[in-house]
C-alpha cells in the first residue's frame, strides 16, 4: 500500500490540495490532478498544464525604481488545456460531473510504482441511469511529450446513448493571489491563440506567448474501441478542438486520448509537424502499454532512489511521495531546471531558485547522477546571463546568478531577500564541487564545471576586501530572509571561503589531468597566477564572525545586539511573519525564518568544531520560526550531528508528509519541492550521518528509537551501495560496480560484490 497515494474527499479545500498532491510530470510536460470534467461553476479549481521553462516575460512594476532594479521577470505559463471530457448519458442535458446527479462510490489512487494516478467513479445522473468511470492518466517518462489519459465507461443499470465531449483549448489563464507573495499577483492572461486545425485524427492548438514569443503546441488524437459516430472540429475564433464520438453503451467502452506537447524553444519553429510526428510514433501504443513502459522506467528509478522504512506505513509512504514528485519535476535539458514548485502549481510564479542546488540537487547526485548532471549544464548554460548581471550590479569581474529566474536573469523585484542574496552563486560552486567529489569527472570539471567556480570566485574577490587583515564581505542577505543586507553574514563568508579553496584547487586538478586544455582555458578565461593566489589569500583570510561569551558563531556582525523577537506574545495565526509584519519591523530583532549559520554548519562542518556547532545549534534553535519549508530538514540533519535523534526525528516528522498533510496550508499553489529533498537528506545525511568530502564517502549511522530498520541506496562513482541500518547493526553492501572504499563511523572499509560489510551500531549516537 505505501507504493499508492489514495485520496477519497470531495470537499473544496481537499480537490484543491489534491490538484497538487496528483500532479504527473516528466521534467518537462507538468499537469495539474484536475477532474476531466471539473467541478461545476459553483467551486474554485487551479486548472493548470505547465511546461518547464516556458515563460512569458512581464514588466515588474515600481513605486520608485533604482538602478539595475530588473525592468522584467519570466513567468511560467499556464498552456493548452487538454485535460477536459465530457460525458452525457442518453438525452439528459447535463453532463457526469460533481454537482450533477449523485456520486456513490469514488476512489482516487497515484501509483508511485507506475506512474500513473487513476480515477475511479460510480455515479447516478440526475435522470436515474448508473454508470461506472474508471479515469487513468500520465505523463509519460519515455515519450517527453506526451500526456494521456484513458476512459473506462462500464454500465450498472444503464444500456443506451452516450456522448463523449473531448476538448482542446489554447485560450487559458494563469492562477493568481494578490493577497500572498508567495503567489503571482498579476498577470493571468499571457497566451494567444494563434492556430488551430484539424487532419485526418488530429487535432491542434498553437499559443503563443505575449511578449517572450514562444510557442507551444498540442496536437491531439482520440482511440475509441467501439464503432461510434465521431466528429472533429476546429473553432478558431474560440481557440478549441472539439472530439465529439456518439454510441451506445451496452458492454465496457474505453476512450484513450494523447495529446502531444511540443515549443519553439526545444522543437523549432515547425512545431505542429514535429507533434503530428510524434504522434505517429505513438500509433502502436495502448495506454496499457504506456502503462508497462512507465513501470519499466519507474523499476530503474526505484533500484538506486527508493528509501525502505519499517513499521511505519505513514513515512514510508510520505518518503516515496516525495521521491516520485522529485522525479517528475527535474528538467532533463539546457533550458530547464527544477521550480520551487516543481510542475505541480504556480507559487513563485515557476521560479528556480538555489532550493535546486542545496536542497533537491543532493537527492539525484546520490541517486540519479545523469540528471545531477543535467540540473548542472542548465546553470552553464546561464552563465553568460550571470556574468552579464556581476557587471550590472558594479563588479568588474566574475558571475552573479540570479536569485530567482527561468531564462538565466533575474526576475527578484525586492533586492533585501533576492539580489542581495549574493550566496546563491556559491550554492552554485557547491554543486559543482560536490559533483567532482562524487563524480570524479575531470573532463566535466574541464569542459563546465572550472569555468563556473572560476567565475563565481571572482565575485567574492570583486564584492569583499580586507580591514584589520581579515576578508570582509558587507552588504548581503543570508538563507535568512527575516534579517537582510548584513555585513559578514556567516553562511555566505562560509560559502565564499569554500567557493575561492575550489576554485584554485580546480586550476590545479586540470593542469594535472590535461595541462594543455587547461592552459588554454585559463588564457579564454584571462586568469593570472597572481589572481589563483588571490583567491588562495583571500579564503584563508575569510573572516568567519564568532563570540566568545556564548561561543556560537554570529549570523552577522550585527545579530546578536538585536533584540529578541517576542516569540511568547505572537499569536499563533500570526505566522508566518512575513504575512504579518512589515520586513522592517522584522529585520530589527533576532528571529529567523530559517536554517542560516546552522545550514552552513551542515554544509561545511570542518569549519568549526563539534561544541561550536552544538551551542550554536541550541542557540539558533530558540529564535527560528521555521516559516520555511526549508528550515525543519536542516535542524533534523544537525539534531543528528549533534547525537539528539529525539529531537533530529521530531524535525523530521515535520517534514516527511508538509504536502500529503497540508501542514504549511498552501500546498494547493504547488508542492514544496526542496523540503521532499530536504526528507530525503534527513533520513541519508541526518539518521545516516553520510558526508561526501575530499577523503571520499562516509557513514556514521543511528536510528530513531521507535524505528525497526531502515534502507537506501547511494550512486557513488558508478557504484551502487545498499546500506541497511537496524536497531543492532549496519550493513553496507556493494550492489553494482568495482571494489571500493568508503569509511563508516571512523573505520576504512573495502567493499566488494558478494561481501557485505557489517558492524555494530554506535550506540552513543543513536536513540538519544
Amino acid at each position: 500500500m505505501t507504493w499508492m497515494i489514495s485520496n477519497p474527499e470531495l470537499t473544496q479545500q481537499e480537490l484543491l490540495n489534491a490538484e497538487s498532491l496528483f500532479a504527473l510530470g516528466n521534467g518537462y510536460i507538468g499537469v495539474r490532478g484536475n477532474f476531466e470534467e471539473g467541478y461545476g461553476d459553483a467551486m474554485s479549481t487551479i486548472r493548470g498544464t505547465y511546461l518547464n521553462a516556458f515563460h512569458d516575460v512581464i514588466e515588474i512594476p515600481y513605486g520608485e525604481k533604482l538602478f539595475a532594479f530588473p525592468d522584467t521577470q519570466q513567468k511560467l505559463v499556464n498552456n493548452i488545456d487538454a485535460q477536459t471530457i465530457m460525458i452525457y448519458l442518453g438525452d439528459e442535458q447535463v453532463p457526469f460531473r460533481l454537482d450533477q446527479g449523485t456520486i456513490t462510490a469514488y476512489e482516487r489512487r497515484l501509483h508511485m510504482d507506475k506512474g500513473f494516478s487513476e480515477r475511479v467513479v460510480q455515479w447516478k445522473s440526475p435522470g436515474g441511469k448508473e454508470v461506472r468511470f474508471v479515469f487513468r492518466r500520465l505523463v509519460s517518462f519515455r515519450h517527453r511529450e506526451l500526456f494521456a489519459i484513458h476512459v473506462r465507461i462500464e454500465p450498472v443499470n444503464y444500456n443506451g446513448p452516450v456522448t463523449i465531449v473531448s476538448t482542446l483549448n489554447g485560450k487559458v489563464k494563469n492562477y493568481t493571489n494578490p493577497k500572498d507573495p508567495r503567489v503571482g499577483a498579476g498577470h493571468a492572461e499571457r497566451m494567444t491563440v494563434v492556430d488551430t486545425g484539424v487532419k485526418d485524427s488530429y487535432g491542434w492548438v498553437v499559443d503563443e506567448t505575449m511578449s517572450s514569443r514562444l510557442r507551444a503546441s498540442c496536437v491531439t488524437s482520440h482511440r475509441l474501441d467501439t464503432e461510434a459516430d465521431v466528429r472533429l472540429d476546429a473553432s478558431p475564433e474560440q481557440g478549441l478542438i472539439t472530439y465529439t464520438a456518439a454510441f451506445t453503451l451496452t458492454e465496457a467502452v474505453s476512450l484513450t486520448k494523447y495529446n502531444v506537447y511540443t515549443d519553439s524553444m526545444r522543437h523549432g519553429d515547425h512545431i505542429t509537424d514535429t507533434g503530428a510526428e510524434l504522434q505517429e510514433g505513438l500509433a502502436g501504443l495502448s495506454f496499457d502499454d504506456l502503462v508497462a513502459e512507465q513501470t519499466k522506467y519507474l523499476n530503474d528509478y526505484w533500484k538506486s532512489a527508493d528509501v525502505i522504512i519499517r513499521n511505519d506505513d505513514k513515512l514510508q509512504e510520505g518518503i516515496r511521495f516525495n521521491l516520485f514528485q522529485l522525479l517528475q519535476s527535474a528538467g532533463r535539458d539546457k533550458h530547464s531546471n527544477i521550480a520551487a514548485k516543481g510542475l505541480s502549481g504556480e507559487g513563485y510564479e515557476g521560479h528556480y531558485f538555489w532550493d535546486t542546488e542545496i536542497y533537491m540537487f543532493p537527492v539525484f547526485l546520490m541517486t540519479q547522477p545523469d540528471i545531477a548532471r543535467q540540473l548542472l549544464l542548465y546553470r552553464y548554460s546561464t552563465l553568460e546571463q550571470a556574468r552579464d548581471r556581476a557587471r550590472e550590479m558594479g563588479h568588474k569581474k566574475g558571475a552573479l546568478f540570479p536569485w530567482r529566474t527561468i531564462a538565466g536573469t533575474e526576475c527578484s523585484s525586492f533586492f533585501p531577500s533576492g539580489t542581495a542574496q549574493y550566496h546563491i552563486s556559491a550554492d552554485i560552486a557547491y554543486s559543482y564541487i560536490q559533483y567532482y567529489l562524487a563524480e570524479q569527472d575531470q573532463d566535466f570539471l574541464l569542459k563546465y564545471g572550472a569555468e563556473v567556480l572560476i567565475e563565481t570566485a571572482r565575485l567574492w574577490a570583486e564584492i569583499g576586501h580586507y580591514y584589520g587583515g581579515a576578508f570582509h564581505i558587507d552588504e548581503v542577505t543570508g538563507p535568512d530572509e527575516y534579517t537582510c543586507c548584513v555585513n559578514n553574514n556567516y553562511y555566505t563568508n562560509v560559502m565564499a571561503k569554500h567557493n575561492l579553496k575550489w576554485a584554485a584547487k580546480s586550476v590545479s586538478i586540470l593542469k594535472a589531468f590535461n595541462e594543455a586544455a587547461a592552459a588554454e582555458l585559463l588564457q579564454r578565461l584571462g586568469v593570472t597566477e597572481e589572481e589563483v593566489s588571490a583567491w588562495e589569500k583571500a579564503a584563508a583570510a575569510m573572516l568567519l564572525p564568532y563570540d566568545e561569551t556564548l561561543g556560537i558563531n554570529p549570523q552577522d556582525d550585527t545579530f546578536l545586539r538585536k533584540a529578541v523577537w517576542d516569540f511568547e506574545n505572537t499569536p499563533k495565526e500570526n505566522y508566518p511573519l512575513l504575512l504579518h509584519y512589515h520586513p522592517l519591523t522584522i529585520y530589527r530583532y533576532q528571529v529567523c525564518k530559517q536554517a542560516d549559520t546552522v545550514l552552513a554548519h551542515f554544509l561545511l562542518e570542518d569549519e568549526q568544531d563539534l561544541e561550536t556547532i552544538r551551542r550554536s545549534y541550541d542557540y539558533y534553535e530558540g529564535i527560528t520560526t521555521h516559516d520555511s519549508s526549508l528550515s525543519s530538514c536542516i535542524f533534523s540533519i544537525m539534531a543528528s550531528k549533534i547525537g539528539n535523534m529525539d529531537k533530529a526525528y521530531d524535525y523530521f516528522i515535520e517534514t516527511a508528509r508538509l504536502d500529503l498533510d497540508n501542514t504549511h496550508g498552501n500546498t494547493k499553489d504547488g508542492l514544496h519541492m526542496a523540503n521532499m529533498g530536504g526528507t530525503w537528506m534527513s533520513i541519508v545525511y541526518g539518521f545516516a550521518g553520510m558526508r561526501l568530502k575530499e577523503s571520499g564517502l562516509s557513514l556514521s549511522p543511528a536510528i530513531p528509537k521507535d524505528w525497526e530498520q531502515y534502507a537506501f541506496r547511494l550512486t557513488f562513482r558508478g557504484r551502487l551501495i545498499n546500506v541497511r541500518i537496524k536497531n543492532d547493526g549496519v550493513m553496507l553492501e556493494l550492489v553494482e560496480g568495482d571494489a571500493i572504499e568508503v569509511k563508516l563511523y571512523e573505520e576504512t572499509v573495502v567493499l566488494e560484490a558478494g561481501k557485505p560489510i557489517e558492524r555494530q551500531l554506535a550506540a552513543a549516537l543513536s536513540g538519544k
